[in-house]
């Protein structure tokens, strides 16, 4: 049997030509386009309640590696004073170091009322004596503002892992408590205060971590890890070893003195005895320094 091969060919062209044809077509199309929309949109719904599950439960933290990359960005600041570069300044008074030369220690002495007081911090002012815009030493939160009778306007900033700066004889405040503030941005002017007029138009800053006050001038210019990693109470350790071994010398020639005092004591009241007459009733007494 012999085949014809344009049957075939003729036949779909015949179809083509059908007025129902491309309508059914334009139909199949649209309704294979319409089940991939719907699809697709179910499946974004399903994950999205699949992250609202994960962000209900306890162990997740959405802002996790947030802090932490935030943290370990923050403790690699240098740490500034807290003045802009471009001014002029110098440490008028400085912190009292127990450590520290005599001469230094002088420069931490700050006279009010005819009575020194130890710096906690550093006095710095500007080499022309004008006033000059005070800066954050390091990125932080402000965490109180307030106006004090003797120290003049003062500014709590804290930074984390138990760190404080603190800014005191300002003339004006810019910020306000629970202000975050970056490194270098202006807090405030420098004024006057009653308790430092020696120092003139000043900044009283200090840094403390925890409740112990550090020397600012140790750490300007150096990583707030330093800072962190510093060690309070290790550095507090010699001199409390010091005062120990004094006051233990202090005890053992208290009781040297106490034993001597009791042997002369007991030769004077030996010597009297053999003296006096057996029928005397004279009551001797001796004082013995406790």
């Amino acid at each position: 049997m012999k085949e014809f091969p344009n049957e075939s060919k003729n036949k779909w062209t015949r179809i083509f030509k059908k007025k129902w044809f491309f309508p059914a077509l334009y139909i199949v199309i649209a309704a294979f386009l319409l089940t991939g929309v719907v699809w697709y949109q179910n499946a974004q719904s399903k994950l999205i309640e699949g992250l609202d599950e994960i962000e209900g439960t306890d162990g997740y933290n959405q802002n996790e590696f947030d802090e932490e990359a935030k943290s370990v960005l923050q403790q690699q600041e240098i740490i500034k004073m807290p003045v802009d570069d471009a001014v002029q300044t110098e440490i008028v008074t400085k912190f009292y170091d127990y450590n520290a030369e005599q001469e230094d220690q002088e420069k931490g002495l700050t006279l009010y009322n005819n009575r020194y007081y130890q710096s906690t911090g550093v006095d710095i002012a500007s080499s022309d004596g004008e006033s000059f815009d005070v800066v954050a030493s390091l990125s932080g939160t402000v965490t109180e503002v307030k106006e004090d009778p003797l120290l003049g306007n003062v500014v709590v900033m804290s930074h984390g892992e138990d760190i404080m700066t603190y800014y005191a004889s300002l003339g004006e405040v810019s910020v306000e408590p629970g202000t975050d503030v970056k490194q270098g941005e202006q807090i405030g002017t420098a004024g006057k205060n009653l308790f430092s007029e020696e120092s003139g138009t000043h900044v009283h800053f200090e840094i403390r971590k925890g409740e112990a006050e550090v020397n600012p001038e140790e750490f300007f210019n150096e990583p707030l890890s330093k800072l962190v990693d510093f060690d309070v109470e290790e550095k507090a350790e010699p001199e409390a070893e010091e005062e120990n071994t004094e006051e233990t010398d202090a005890n053992e020639e208290d009781q040297g003195k106490e034993e001597e005092s009791d042997s002369d004591a007991e030769m004077d009241s030996e010597q009297e005895n053999k003296e006096e007459d057996s029928e005397a009733s004279k009551d001797l007494s001796f004082s013995i320094p406790v």
